[in-house]
């Protein structure tokens, strides 16, 4: 449950993220991927060096129709964030991917990832025209039970798809949400 007030806020373009958002895009993903967390890191630690142009790509292709952040705060603070995108291209329009979806460690359990997960869902349906989302998951982290409980169905999986070292492969789970 989200006990502190916590501030819900998208980005559709790169023009709206200042310097000081994208230092606290990189933080958060350097915490989280650092205390073992799947958004897109495989190989910890990591620092700025990583997070720093990965957090530049992500924002250089904002577009309100085709790619969105949305970001979490609270007390000042940014305590999650994630990215929905979707392929303009006619035939796959319909749908959206979310990406890099994160809580700080020190904050989950609070609700937070939860209340980013169902405005994601809105804004998708609401504001984009999307009718169904898909993520894919990291296995052996719990992913699955947290997307699972939002209403997330796995549809399938890739097996030994992720190398996080010699000797831990992991599945990447496929899945979808839909009716949004």
């Amino acid at each position: 449950m989200v006990n502190s007030p916590l501030l819900l806020e998208q980005f559709t373009s790169s023009s709206d993220v200042t310097p000081a958002l994208k230092h606290a895009l990189a933080d958060c993903w350097i915490e989280v991927t650092n205390a073992g967390g799947a958004a897109g890191f495989p190989f910890p630690p990591i620092d700025h060096s990583h997070a720093g142009p990965a957090v530049d790509q992500i924002v250089s292709a904002l577009a309100p129709d085709t790619s969105r952040i949305l970001t979490a705060a609270t007390q000042g603070k940014l305590v999650g964030w994630l990215n929905v995108r979707r392929d303009p291209f006619a035939l796959i329009a319909h749908w959206g991917t979310l990406h890099h979806v994160q809580t700080r460690p020190t904050v989950r359990s609070r609700g937070f990832g939860v209340a980013l997960m169902n405005e994601v869902r809105r804004i998708a349906r609401d504001e984009m025209g999307i009718e169904q989302l898909h993520l894919a998951a990291r296995a052996g982290v719990g992913l699955e039970d947290f997307y699972g409980r939002l209403g997330w169905k796995e549809i399938g999986r890739w097996p030994r798809a992720l190398r996080l070292a010699a000797d831990d492969d992991r599945d990447e789970i496929l899945m979808i949400l839909d009716p949004l």
